[in-house]
């Protein structure tokens, strides 16, 4: 018998973009909060459904282990949570239904549950935990255990004689080394390997350094860690890298971090623990271009093992980064990428499509951006307004028909914006047509200056250029010719 059962409410194969991929990742948030019960003397287990297709195995799951607590604890290091999908609310609501029927106690951590919280309290949740869980989750099921009143834990929503009760928030967890590390050991790491492998990619393992975003960017969704930033020791991370590296065999990371790096002086330090430890490691990361700029940061991370970084470029328009409190310049994402790229690291960008009162002149100058810097990657998407932005307070009156994406490769236009939806699903594929023949074009005059290196995705690439050629040309002139309009 097991005190509480974790799950969570992301299923990869929901979401056929992110399946496709064969790139997923353990749900960190949820075993942090599973070896914190764990630590506090709980029996714990998981039911991970990152790689099911449907739920028929979770009642017997729940039958076997008669859980007091069903925990559905979503990971808030994966940016995908925070997409507040409408299948993954659907997959919550039918576990809160199966768990609720063996009479389970059903707590929920979640972004989508801390901002929809009536949705899951109306679907049969008993309580719901707004913001970060580990503790609250552990005094409140220390209330349950005890049975006693829970009415003064902090973060917490719940019924009372059918009336909604919102708990006062609790204080951010700043010492974030006095955790635990995850509870690795309830996953079952060779299911992830599989799949990486059938990828043909090196398998890689998401660890996290910090929680939080100091930045104000006004279309970022902040629920579960907030507008702050405290971080783990370099000593802790270098520690759970080297456990993972002699237990799973594993040398690459993805570190998930909001914003990697940016106490003052932490990336050199960590280079330091690593180096104390013997520790080769590869990694990849998120990050802003004005804070690799600082000092010899891009030195100290490529020292380090980074292989690539995202950046959140967002768009070639300085009116546009205006407008959406970015903080950056395009002249930073340009001397940024061009200083990664000086150093071997490939470089990556987030960009941005939609946001209000973007015109075609400023799409030009990201479509511009992207072909003259040549990112080694690419990930677009559309503005998406979620609750808690002042994005969504501005537009929040057009979200009549639909306020969340079904999955992640949606892209619908929810607000009155500069065009419809089919205009930027259409750009969408011709920006990704464009960024593909620049890179072609990129591959030949390697292959004239030096032949052999030119790798099979490469030859790839340069037999495909003609393709690309042509589907840029249609999709162009399929965009010139649709009118600005509203949500379609």
């Amino acid at each position: 018998m097991l005190d509480v059962v974790f799950s969570h409410s992301y299923f990869y194969k929901f979401d056929p973009k992110q399946w496709k991929n064969k790139t997923p990742f353990p749900p960190l948030g949820t075993l942090y909060a599973a070896s914190y019960l764990r630590q506090n003397f709980y029996n714990v287990g998981l039911f991970d459904t990152n790689l099911i297709g449907d739920l028929k195995t979770l009642e017997p799951y729940l039958n076997q282990h008669q859980p007091k607590v069903f925990a559905i604890y979503d990971d808030g290091f994966n940016y995908l949570t925070k997409m507040c999908l409408t299948k993954m609310r659907e997959a919550a609501f039918q576990m809160i239904v199966i768990a609720k029927k063996l009479g389970c106690d059903i707590i929920v951590c979640s972004s989508d549950a801390t901002d929809h919280y009536k949705k899951y309290m109306d679907a049969g949740a008993d309580f719901v935990i707004q913001g970060e869980g580990e503790l609250t989750l552990k005094e409140l099921i220390d209330c349950l255990s005890k049975g006693i009143s829970f009415s003064n834990v902090q973060g917490i929503v719940y019924k009372n004689n059918g009336s909604i009760v919102i708990n006062g928030k609790r204080p951010v967890l700043k010492e974030l080394d006095m955790l635990p590390l995850p509870a690795w050991d309830l996953v079952d790491i060779s299911a992830y390997k599989t799949i990486w492998n059938s990828g043909g990619k090196e398998f890689t393992l998401n660890i996290v350094t910090t929680r939080g975003c100091p930045f104000k960017c006004n279309w970022c969704a902040k629920p579960i860690y907030g507008n702050r930033y405290n971080s783990h020791s370099p000593a802790y991370v270098a520690n759970h890298i080297d456990y993972l590296q002699n237990t799973y065999g594993v040398s690459r990371f993805w570190m998930c971090d909001d914003i990697f790096g940016l106490k003052p002086n932490w990336v050199q330090d960590f280079n330091r623990e690593l180096k104390k430890k013997t520790l080769n490691i590869s990694f990849y990361m998120q990050s802003r271009v004005d804070l690799l700029l600082k000092e010899d940061t891009i030195d100290a991370l490529h020292d380090s093992g980074l292989e690539e970084v995202w950046v959140g470029a967002e768009s070639g328009s300085q009116y546009i980064l205006d407008a959406m409190d970015k903080g950056t310049t395009v002249d930073q994402i340009f001397k940024a990428t061009k200083l990664l790229k000086e150093k071997h690291i490939r470089v990556a960008f987030f960009i941005q499509f939609g946001y209000l009162g973007e015109s075609k002149a400023d799409i030009e100058k990201t479509i511009t951006m992207i072909k003259e810097l040549q990112p080694d990657n690419i990930g677009i998407s559309i503005s998406y307004p979620l609750p808690g932005t002042k994005f969504y307070e501005k537009v929040k009156a057009d979200l009549k028909y639909k306020a969340n994406w079904t999955d992640s490769d949606d892209l619908a236009m929810m607000f009155d914006g500069t065009f419809h939806s089919k205009y930027y699903k259409k750009l969408h594929r011709y920006v990704h047509q464009e960024y593909r023949k620049s890179l072609a074009l990129r591959n030949y005059k390697k292959a004239f200056s030096s032949p052999l290196s030119i790798n099979k995705s490469q030859i790839r690439s340069m037999l495909l250029i003609f393709y690309y050629f042509l589907s840029a040309l249609l999709y162009r002139f399929q965009l010139k010719n649709m009118q600005p309009g509203n949500v379609q």
